[in-house]
């Protein structure tokens, strides 16, 4: 009777896309991302106008592509964060299935750009690297396969997510990258030891990586040179790892100042892979610190999210890509201060490399997408009950 005298009342539709995303999303991670992506530019404007000059480029060149790519990654990471995580994992495995045939292909269709390891398409204009795209795809084939296992009458998930890992890291051996290699069988462990891994099967594997390590040793000149390197008491003044080691010494707390580090004159990879000497160099161990804290707040903060997760995919998924993230960061890191061996490895979002920017915003807009605040009860609320 009140309709007909007043009238229906509207249907209230649901909340707006960009409202929602932005209230959901986690803002810290968000906000961290950008910064690191402009300290990137900014470093890019002090490393890589000696490599454009040597290459009969403009100086700012590469600024402008990393400028560019940097702009596609980020519109990749807005558009992947929006999605639902089924949608997410959708796109995933469609991207997975590509990037795997890509890599399958690379001995016959790819080349090295001199550099000894057949890792890249070339198009000309560009070159794509399939390993990029493939570790982000993988870690999420791989939650889904480990979520569907723990499932009653479920496919025998991780044992397939193994057999995957196992494929992928040969080809990428083979290539051969073993930094992208150890990287995406750490992904897949984290994962599993996630899911319920017994603690001796871990300590199994971490035996069979020192033995697979040992073969490699012995039969790659390509990766013996590194170890040996890296094993070596005394550091080459003259290769990539003794002019890094230099530049961070001569930075200091300070730096030397902005435009006055000498590095970037002596490194072909300052722009890159050693992109952290060059902060350290001319900004000093404070930029360093604040690059640090930057990509520690990202895991930590994702990581924190998902423990009040209760959808195991989702808790998997986001598991792998936040520590996957934080740990090629530290490899990077690692291996600029000699920690470790060299691996050919960028810095998330703030090295240059199309294939690198563009598949870390995929890799982040889908960590974004899984951290966002859903209506759920707390995973400890559903433990509680069951201890009742």
């Amino acid at each position: 009777m009140t309709e007909m005298v007043y009238g229906a009342a509207p249907v209230q539709g649901g909340e707006p896309v960009l409202p929602k995303w932005w209230r959901t999303v986690d803002k810290w991670t968000l906000s961290c991302i950008l910064i690191l992506f402009g300290i990137g530019i900014l470093l890019g404007l002090a490393a890589s106008p000696p490599l454009a000059e040597r290459n009969g480029l403009h100086p700012f060149h590469y600024v402008q592509r990393q400028a560019f790519f940097g702009g596609l990654s980020l519109v990749a990471l807005f558009l992947t964060s929006l999605m639902s995580p089924t949608a997410v994992r959708r796109m995933a495995v469609i991207g997975f299935l590509g990037a795997f045939v890509s890599l399958a292909l690379l001995p016959f269709l790819g080349t090295d750009f001199g550099k000894g390891a057949v890792r890249w398409y070339s198009l000309g204009f560009a070159s794509v690297q399939p390993s990029e795209f493939l570790k982000p795809t993988f870690v999420i084939v791989a939650a889904w396969l480990m979520a569907a296992s723990q499932e009653i009458g479920g496919p025998p998930g991780k044992t397939w997510s193994f057999a995957l890992c196992l494929s992928i890291v040969a080809m990428l051996a083979l290539q051969p990258d073993f930094g992208q290699a150890a990287l995406t069988l750490f992904g897949w462990g984290v994962m599993w030891f996630v899911a319920g891994a017994p603690m001796l099967l871990l300590i199994g594997m971490a035996g069979a990586v020192v033995l697979v390590g040992t073969f490699a040793y012995d039969n790659s000149e390509h990766f013996a040179r590194r170890i040996d390197g890296f094993l070596s008491p005394e550091v080459d003044p003259n290769t990539q790892l003794g002019f890094a080691t230099n530049a961070i010494q001569e930075g200091g707390f300070f730096g030397v100042g902005v435009g006055e580090g000498q590095v970037k004159w002596s490194l072909p990879d300052a722009h890159t892979d050693f992109i952290i000497a060059v902060a350290a160099e001319e900004y000093g161990l404070i930029l360093v610190l604040c690059i640090i804290a930057l990509y520690s707040v990202i895991v930590v903060r994702s990581l924190i999210r998902l423990m009040r997760e209760r959808d195991p995919f989702i808790r998997l998924a986001g598991t792998g890509l936040a520590c996957m993230f934080g740990v090629q960061a530290m490899i990077n890191m690692g291996v600029a201060v000699r920690l470790l061996p060299a691996k050919g490895m960028t810095l998330p979002f703030v090295s240059y490399g199309g294939s690198s920017l563009i598949a870390g915003g995929i890799a982040v807009g889908m960590l974004l997408a899984f951290t966002r605040t859903r209506p759920q009860g707390e995973i400890g609320d559903i433990l509680r009950g069951r201890i009742r």
